[in-house]
């Protein structure tokens, strides 16, 4: 009978050549196998999988849930290797925590948001201006992006130098979530805000003896690809000195929510310009790298300014048939 690991395996590349990414799967699932390990078996049972989904009482319910169900695709997966394999039924833990409600970021809030990124006081880690600016600008720019192209933060943190076209003014996206890739227009002021950061970032480089390779568009002093952790402590700290949320409040606007308010704005432009909605539809679910127009719904959650033209749109058609 093949091993635990081989199947897992197995099931992982089965899965991603199906377009999934499953990074957070394969982690929950080595930490399974880990488990498995520890009590000495190789059978997959319903109480071996609660205990182990539920093992560590620090964790979110979220969490649990997500750790069970990772467990629960690949039993399902054994079960047809191993007949003797339990799939951990549905409804055996309480469910998800509700999504958190977007936040839709203001103007003012946004261009707060982008000049404390600007000024991001960074360590003392080199010595001159160079490493300030580099630091500010990079964490400047990111933020920037996410808002005007509603891209995904992995999206951002995988570019590279090669994926910008300066002469056309196009961005391409590559290898993202289900294995697709997409080109993304970017505004002149745009493009002159990355071109000031990547003369920041080359002039700080340029300084470092050795120089090391720059492996993406944004990175660290060595050259290596930024960590999504490492952004999100910086978002953290900003958006808590310029009021986002309180000093002490891990909770509230996320980075993520510039993806549903470029959703929103995009749509509530479309509404007042009296374009065709339901025909342009699919246009911003290609631009946002959904694979079907259903996932684009989820981003466009009620707002009351969306309300407002989706009311007026229907009040100048109801008066039109009359």
């Amino acid at each position: 009978m093949k091993s635990l690991r081989k199947t897992m395996v197995e099931y992982l590349e089965l899965r991603r050549g199906l377009g999934f990414k499953l990074d957070r799967i394969e982690t929950r699932l080595e930490q399974f196998l880990s488990f498995m390990d520890e009590q000495r078996t190789s059978r997959i049972t319903t109480d071996l999988a609660l205990k182990f989904a539920t093992q560590d009482l620090q964790l979110s319910p979220a969490t649990i849930s997500d750790r069970l169900s990772a467990v629960r695709g690949f039993a399902r997966y054994r079960r047809g290797i191993d007949s003797t394999t339990e799939i951990p039924p549905l409804g055996l833990l309480p469910k998800k925590q509700r999504p958190a409600l977007p936040y839709i970021y203001s103007e003012t809030e946004i261009t707060r948001l982008l000049e404390g990124a600007k000024n991001y006081p960074s360590w003392n880690r080199f010595s001159g201006p160079w490493w300030a600016r580099f630091q500010g600008w990079t964490f400047h720019c990111i933020f920037g992006l996410l808002a005007v192209t509603g891209m995904r933060i992995g999206e951002v943190l995988n570019l590279r130098p090669a994926d910008i076209d300066w002469s056309e003014g196009v961005l391409t996206i590559r290898n993202a979530k289900f294995g697709k890739s997409r080109l993304v227009p970017l505004h002149h002021s745009t493009l002159k805000a990355l071109g000031t950061f990547v003369q920041h970032r080359d002039r700080f480089f340029a300084r470092l003896n050795p120089q090391p390779e720059i492996s993406h568009l944004f990175v660290t002093s060595r050259g290596s690809r930024l960590d999504i952790r490492q952004i999100d402590r910086v978002f953290l700290c900003i958006s808590r000195q310029i009021g986002l949320r309180g000093p002490n409040a891990s909770h509230g606007p996320r980075l993520h929510d510039f993806r549903h308010r470029f959703a929103i704005e995009t749509l509530l432009r479309w509404y007042r310009d009296d374009q065709s909605v339901d025909r342009l539809l699919p246009v911003l679910s290609t631009y946002l790298g959904h694979t079907h127009v259903t996932g684009t719904y989820w981003y466009l959650r009620c707002t009351p300014e969306l309300m407002a033209a989706a009311g007026e749109r229907l009040e100048q058609r109801w008066k039109g048939a009359q």
